[in-house]
């Protein structure tokens, strides 16, 4: 009986450290060398201090600001409870909450054109989606711009200059970060902002 527990009791010890020690290991510092930014967080940081994840969205509020979509995570954007509201295509609730969130958001951009966007009105599957859409930004120029008493001109080059394309060209929807869109704001067209974050 010993010599037959023998070789599984070795087997498990060796493959506890394979598998357990050693290959997380070896993972970890090749992320580290290859890709420190990524292997820790894709950090975002200004004068020093870390301001966000280029990864996970965050709260912006203020006119002078591009809002992301709704957070279903959490109290909102909370990385420990990521996940979706569970609410069917057609369920009461849902459909309501959507129909407040359109109206508030062509209250707030009175001036926008076309049609509010699918994106700003319903959350990601995660809550923490960081990104919108091209669309979704260019409905918030006006509003943004008039806070910062700024030509929407200067706003939608911005957004051009921060929209990023389809991943390797195929895979995706072109989108626009908005952390680091409302950074580049304050960095390069503060304006004169009547509200803040």
């Amino acid at each position: 009986m010993t010599r037959e527990l023998r070789p599984a009791f070795v087997l498990i010890v060796v493959m506890t450290v394979l598998t357990g020690l050693l290959y997380p290991l070896a993972v970890t510092g090749a992320a580290q060398l290859l890709f420190p930014a990524k292997a820790n967080g894709s950090l975002i940081e200004r004068g020093g201090t870390i301001v966000g994840s280029s990864l996970i969205g965050q709260s912006f509020a203020g006119d002078a600001y591009f809002h992301p979509r709704p957070s279903a995570a959490g109290q909102g954007y909370d990385a420990a409870n990521s996940g979706a509201g569970n609410l069917g295509a057609i369920n009461k609730a849902l459909i309501e909450a959507q129909a407040k969130a359109i109206a508030e958001l062509r209250a707030a951009n009175p001036d926008a054109p076309g049609p509010v966007p699918a994106d700003l009105a319903t959350a990601s599957g995660s809550g923490l989606d960081p990104h919108i859409s091209p669309a979704g930004a260019a409905f918030q120029v006006e509003r943004v711009a008039k806070a910062r008493n700024l030509p929407p001109d200067r706003v939608r080059a911005l957004v051009a200059e921060y929209t990023e394309g389809r991943q390797l060209g195929l895979f995706g929807e072109p989108r626009v970060n908005v952390l680091l869109l409302n950074l580049a704001l304050d960095e390069r067209l503060p304006g004169d902002r009547l509200s803040s974050r």
